[in-house]
């Protein structure tokens, strides 16, 4: 049973389907074109052309006049656009979701309708999108008629479509039913879709704003599609959520057009020549997008060629029809729209006159009441924006239903009338453009009946006679105050017909308006005055052709010549002036691809006065043209136009800040396309590359280049446009910071360090075999304000004097961000150090810590060096020149340097300087004059003798001395000299002494015991390096250490022979609780495995301090590193760094055992293992190491 219902269910909707389609196939497989409801029909698939439609159009609401959308879209380069086939308008992409809902946008005539009709006949002839069962057609003009009424949804179908009676929409889901909405700009219903109630029900009545709102926004019928089409000014009607797709109808492209005139006339030749006639005209050219112009250019040019070929064949002459257009004479063959359409309207009512009257005759007999008539209802119409008129519309202008008949049977290919599917009756224009031309037409016969401008509104202005000059003025006043310019044709049109040439077209229809020449001269002077007066370009560009309409071309022509002479760039132009270049440009026939600014005036003022040229451009050069902020506001509002630009190059202009934030507004905006930006050389800083950053956030999805040398981005610019290069939307593929030199640099940094180097502030590449050639591409990066490196070191680089010269070059171009610079290690040559010095001279440089070690400074550099410390000495902290041979008398330049109140010196090291002990007295001397600001003074490896600790001594005792770190190491220390440090230190300021290297045996360091002992001496680090202690010497200092634990933070007895009395008095001193040491190296200190277990008790009783531990070089063998696992093992071990180099140990089972059952590694950062020969437990701890934290070596 459920079997035959499913079959009686299938045939039913297969019977509806197939009744449906075969009325829409008699309903729409005839197409009238232009012509109302006579005259032969012409098959629609023999006469259709494709139409050119473009996906994700603008959402924005353009309420410009039609024509001059349409002149915009001339422009369009068609490559950037996404075209789409009508019968593919629901197909989705497969980036795209479903697709539900699309709206199609066009200006009047564009072929919107004709689309439909398409559409729906090539599916009820089953050609395509079969799978869609059902669609239903519903203009909006017709469902007018039905606005106050309340109905069901399926009522409202079956008013429409009869043979649906029956059907269930809802019975099954799994068709697909399609609702075409066509004409929303024709719709009087409010629409009100946040007011309206939610409406489910297809069979419960609801009024039919109700009605369309639900189901549009999907309440009802969920799983419907819908297709909208409109005019572009109605398209705000419908809020954009409820819109999956956005299309716009383009009309023919070029090559479109020459292929609805090769189908118009089959004769090639005719056609050829007919296309190229049309072609000479740029604004007939431009018209022909909209199919109905094309029509009516046919229209009137295969008129005018067959009565040229009857005339011929009366005078017996050759038909020759491809030359007859060329052999006319010019005022024969229409060259602006007004004379098209006054052929237009002549040829209609000869053939209206010839079809039902029989008469054939050279004059046109006109019917001036009809005219009136219908030119009242074009003009009232026109003033209140309605296309669409119905019985009341007529009425209202004294036209009745019978004489509406009349007229649209007597005009039927300019006023027509259209029966709707359901009772109603419409009227229109053929074309909105007809309708603004009867409109002009229809003021010039009100002022010639009544002497009266139909634009009168005043008693007084009633009882005053008007003359031409009167209502072309005005008319053009009117024209100019409309924010949208709709009435921008009516006036080309008015003007037009005000030209004797083109009154005696309408000879029998309009009388001789008094003297047109002076009218004309009048009319033109008025209209080139309204140019001075800074309109907008739209109006100033409308003004330019109604002077085409009046023949004048002479503004034109006076930048033509400037142009040819190429002059502009020193003309002095009016605002007229600039119209009329901006305008000629608009209309030139070459194409627009390329905008370059310094062909025409570097300004602000010519830019602007030239952004709708740019608008329509591909590529605008405005690079180095004087443009300031002024600028970028008429640039943002090109971006966020519906534009043909994809790049856009600023370069060298002073925009700043605040001219690139005017810029970002365009970015942000959706409508924005633009590929390539360059801005390099604009002022710009951190602010402008913030707004930048968050402009392309907002509208990433299109710019692919960005360009910002040159400029300075400050601590976070570079960085906030580099993590726009993480968001997924963004489609940036090019970056540019930096110059073609610095880039290689960065390039070749960034393969070394592994990271953008733009984004450190670090930089070392010491040892790397850098050579001239490297240095100075560094050398140029270091230039560039991208680059914000506080800290360079290039140790051993193999620089010389000339890349240092280079380098400093550099750095004085930029020296506002290095705070340190270490070229230790290179042959810098004289040259090379004098530049050094220059930079350190710089006011600009903020350099703090400087190292040159072992780049053979000689006296003179000294002399240099002493110099620009003593003009620039306020920044300079930290100063390191060890490793040169400084002897007295260079020394004592430094100490020069030194002396100077101004120098604010906190760390000098002169390590291995070969000074001698009066090297060391001049030096003391110098820091006793100026002691208070010196934090660290290393002079390790230079033999000081007697005199020379005496006199630091001197220097450390001083009261305003401040020294915390001493280093002496290798200083060949002798016991007596330990005597004299000892008794400094119990008066000083110092936390860190290194003593190592000095060969002070047991006996010296017998002195230090008191000193460390007492509680008032703060040391905190203690370094007695290889200093030939033995297990004597190692007890006497942490007997000492314990009886004063808690300040020392580092220990290092390293290369001493600590003995097991040393290693218990060591073990006894971190038993201490006080005892807060950090870091303890006691590398090579012969410590065997049970020395270690002595080590590791002290350790795992106060293990929550210790961070670093270096054992290496000792015995420990695998039973030691499991003594060691007992500290890790402590859940308090804070142990960081863990050194076991070259200990003898082959198996670390234990300790990666360790490692793994304890919260060690949480903490653990390097475990150091090398020249140990672990073997196969080496893979077992990298297991257990691979995701931590810590490195192994």
């Amino acid at each position: 049973m459920k079997q035959d219902e499913a079959a009686d269910t299938l045939e039913d909707e297969l019977f509806f389907i197939h009744q449906l389609k075969c009325s829409l196939k008699k309903k729409y497989q005839c197409v009238f074109e232009g012509i109302a409801k006579q005259g032969d029909s012409i098959l629609l698939n023999n006469i259709y052309t494709d139409l050119y439609i473009t996906q994700g159009c603008s959402e924005q609401v353009n309420t410009e006049h039609e024509v001059r959308q349409i002149e915009s879209f001339s422009r369009h380069n068609e490559s950037q656009e996404i075209p789409v086939e009508c019968k593919n308008l629901f197909k989705a992409t497969e980036q795209d979701k479903e697709i539900r809902t699309v709206m199609t946008k066009g200006v009047a005539g564009i072929g919107k309708t004709i689309c439909v009709q398409k559409f729906v006949l090539d599916w009820a002839e089953g050609k395509e999108n079969q799978n869609i069962s059902f669609i239903f057609p519903l203009p909006f003009r017709e469902m007018n008629l039905k606005e106050k009424e309340t109905q069901s949804l399926m009522g409202l179908l079956n008013e429409f479509f009869p043979e649906t009676k029956g059907l269930n929409l809802t019975r099954k889901n799994k068709f697909k039913v399609l609702f075409i909405l066509d004409g929303l700009d024709e719709c009087r219903l409010p629409l009100n879709f946040d007011s309206n109630e939610t409406w489910h029900d297809v069979s419960s009545p609801a009024s039919l704003d109700v009605l369309l709102t639900n189901l549009i926004k999907g309440n009802l019928l969920p799983s419907a599609l819908i297709w909208i089409t409109t005019r572009p000014a109605a398209a705000s009607k419908i809020p954009p959520y409820c819109i999956d797709r956005l299309t716009e109808i383009r009309g023919f492209n070029d090559a479109q057009k020459e292929e609805y005139f090769k189908k118009r006339f089959r004769d090639e030749n005719k056609a050829k020549e007919i296309i190229g006639h049309i072609k000479q005209s740029k604004s007939l050219f431009i018209m022909c997008h909209i199919p109905v112009f094309c029509w009516i250019s046919a229209t009137v040019l295969q008129n005018i060629l067959e009565e040229k070929r009857k005339n011929d064949l009366k005078n017996n002459q050759a038909d020759d029809g491809s030359k007859i257009l060329q052999e006319l004479n010019t005022g024969d063959t229409p060259k602006t729209l007004t004379q098209m359409y006054t052929h237009f309207l002549r040829f209609q009512i000869l053939q209206s006159r010839r079809k039902y009257d029989g008469k054939y005759t050279a004059d046109v007999p006109w019917d001036k009441d009809a005219l009136l008539s219908l030119g009242k209802l074009a003009f009232d119409q026109l003033e209140r924006n309605n296309v669409i008129f119905y019985d009341t519309d007529l009425e209202a202008c004294g036209i009745g239903i019978c004489k509406a008949s009349v007229y649209s049977g007597m005009c039927t290919q300019i006023f027509k009338e259209e029966k709707g599917i359901i009772l109603g009756t419409m009227y229109c224009f053929v074309h909105l453009s007809i309708q603004e031309f009867i409109a002009a037409l229809y003021a010039h016969l009100f002022l010639d009946i009544n002497k009266k401008s139909v634009f009168v509104e005043s008693t007084e202005q009633e009882n005053k006679d008007e003359t031409m000059i009167d209502l072309l003025k005005t008319a053009v006043d009117k024209a100019l105050e409309s924010d949208n310019g709709h009435l921008d044709l009516f006036l080309r049109f008015l003007l037009g017909l005000s030209l004797q040439s083109n009154q005696r077209l309408l000879r029998g229809l309009l009388t001789q308006q008094g003297d047109n020449d002076k009218s004309k001269k009048e009319i033109v002077h008025y209209i080139k005055q309204k140019l001075e007066d800074n309109l907008s370009l739209e109006r100033s560009i409308n003004l330019f052709y109604c002077l085409n309409e009046l023949n004048d071309q002479t503004l034109v022509k006076e930048i033509q010549i400037h142009l040819n002479k190429g002059s502009l760039s020193s003309a002095d132009l009016s605002p007229a002036q600039w119209s009329a270049l901006a305008f000629l440009l608009l209309t030139s026939e070459e194409e627009l691809e390329e905008f370059e600014l310094q062909k025409f005036k570097k300004s602000d003022e010519c830019l602007i006065r030239l952004s709708a040229v740019i608008k329509t451009s591909k590529r605008a050069l405005l690079n180095d043209c004087n443009l300031t902020e002024k600028s970028c506001s008429a640039l943002a509002a090109v971006l966020g136009s519906d534009t043909n630009l994809k790049e856009l190059n600023m370069n060298n202009n002073n925009l700043q800040d605040s001219g690139v934030k005017l810029l970002c507004t365009g970015l942000k905006n959706i409508q924005c396309e633009l590929e390539i930006l360059r801005l390099s050389n604009c002022s710009i800083t951190e602010e402008g590359y913030k707004a930048l950053a968050s402009a392309l956030r907002s509208n990433p999805s299109h710019l692919i280049e960005l360009d910002l040398t040159g400029n300075d981005p400050g601590q976070s610019g570079v960085k906030q446009l580099d993590d726009l290069l993480q968001d997924q939307n963004c489609q940036l593929k090019t970056l540019r910071f930096l110059g073609p030199a610095a880039d290689e640099a960065c390039q070749y940094v960034t393969g070394i360090v592994g990271k953008n180097l733009l984004l450190l502030r670090e930089l070392n590449l010491s040892e790397c075999e850098l050579g001239d050639t490297r240095v100075n591409q560094i050398a140029a990066l270091l230039q560039d304000k991208h680059c914000q490196l506080n800290t360079l070191t290039l140790r051993f680089c193999y620089v010389t004097d000339e890349g240092c010269s280079a380098l400093t070059s550099a750095l004085k171009s930029n020296p506002s961000h290095l705070r340190e610079l270490d070229l230790s290690g290179n042959q810098l040559g004289d040259f090379g150090l004098k530049n050094i010095c220059d930079l350190l001279m710089n006011p600009q440089c903020k350099l703090e810590k400087l190292e040159l070690c072992g780049c053979s400074i000689k006296e003179k550099h000294c002399y240099l060096l002493s110099s620009a410390l003593r003009l620039n000495p306020s920044h300079l902290r930290e100063l390191d020149l060890s490793g040169n041979e400084l002897k007295n008398t260079r020394v004592k330049h430094i100490c020069d340097a030194l002396k100077d109140s101004h120098c604010k010196l906190e760390r000098l090291r002169l390590r291995y300087c070969d000074m001698t002990h009066e090297c060391c007295s001049a030096l003391t001397s110098a820091l006793k004059s100026n002691p208070s600001h010196l934090r660290e003074l290393n002079l390790s490896g230079n033999k000081l003798g007697d005199s020379g600790v005496e006199n630091l001594s001197d220097l450390i005792m001083d009261p305003q001395c401040n020294v915390e770190i001493l280093g002496l190491c290798e200083c060949s220390i002798t016991e007596k000299q330990c005597l004299i440090l000892t008794s400094v230190l119990k008066s000083s300021h110092l936390r860190e002494l290194d003593l190592s290297g000095n060969k002070m045996k047991n006996t010296g360091v017998n002195h230090f015991y008191d000193v460390l002992k007492d509680s008032h001496f703060k040391l905190e680090r203690l370094r007695f390096r290889g200093c030939d202690l033995t297990d004597e010497g190692c007890s006497v200092l942490t007997s000492a250490l314990k009886s004063n634990p808690s300040h020392l933070r580092e220990l290092d007895l390293s290369g001493n022979q600590l003995g097991e009395s040393g290693v218990k008095n060591l073990r006894d001193l971190l038993r201490n609780p006080e005892c807060k040491l950090e870091i303890l190296a006691l590398c090579g200190c012969s410590i065997t495995e049970k020395p270690c277990l002595t080590l590791i008790l002290g350790l795992c009783s106060n293990p929550s301090h210790l961070k670093e531990l270096d054992l290496s070089g000792n015995e420990l063998k695998n039973t030691g590193v499991k003594h060691l696992c007992d500290v890790l093992k402590d859940s308090h071990c804070k142990l960081e760094r863990l050194s076991l180099n070259d200990c003898g140990i082959t198996d670390v089972s234990s300790l990666t055992q360790s490692l793994t059952n304890t919260k060690a590694l949480q903490v653990l950062k390097e475990l150091d293992l090398k020249n140990n020969n672990i073997g196969h437990s080496e893979k077992q701890l990298i297991y257990v190491l691979r995701d931590s934290n810590c490195k192994l070596r």
